[in-house]
């Protein structure tokens, strides 16, 4: 268990208990994190609710992402709103540009997993 929550953002959430992103909702949470969930569509994951269009959120230290580059460009602005301390891009999600323009702003890009930093004590 972390001695520190870090309220994370799950970009790409789902109900959908295959999916990444619903596995890290629930990892996130068994390791003592507050999440918000953002997706495509309305829905739960462990009765927290799942958020469309772009919630306005405080208070946010990571973001993670489950969506692929070729659909992150209309949530640059976005992300970078929500002023987190690190974006995680999952396996799949890895995007250059954005990286850069993070680093830009003072947010942290981080290519990893966020189900193995959790299981290995790095998130």
């Amino acid at each position: 268990m972390n001695k520190e929550a870090k309220k994370t953002v799950i970009i790409g959430a789902t109900e959908n208990p295959s999916r990444y992103a619903n596995r890290a909702a629930h990892s996130l949470v068994r390791y003592g994190h507050a999440i918000e969930l953002v997706g495509l569509r309305p829905g739960q994951i462990n009765g927290q609710p799942i958020h469309t269009g772009q919630p306005a959120l405080t208070d946010v230290d990571t973001v993670t992402m489950y969506v692929g580059p070729q659909n992150q460009p209309g949530l640059y602005a976005y992300i970078k709103s929500l002023k987190p301390r690190r974006v995680i891009f999952n396996p799949g999600t890895e995007n250059p540009e954005f990286e850069e323009q993070l680093r830009a702003e003072g947010i942290e890009p981080v290519e990893g997993c966020t189900l193995v930093m959790l299981s290995i004590g790095t998130y």
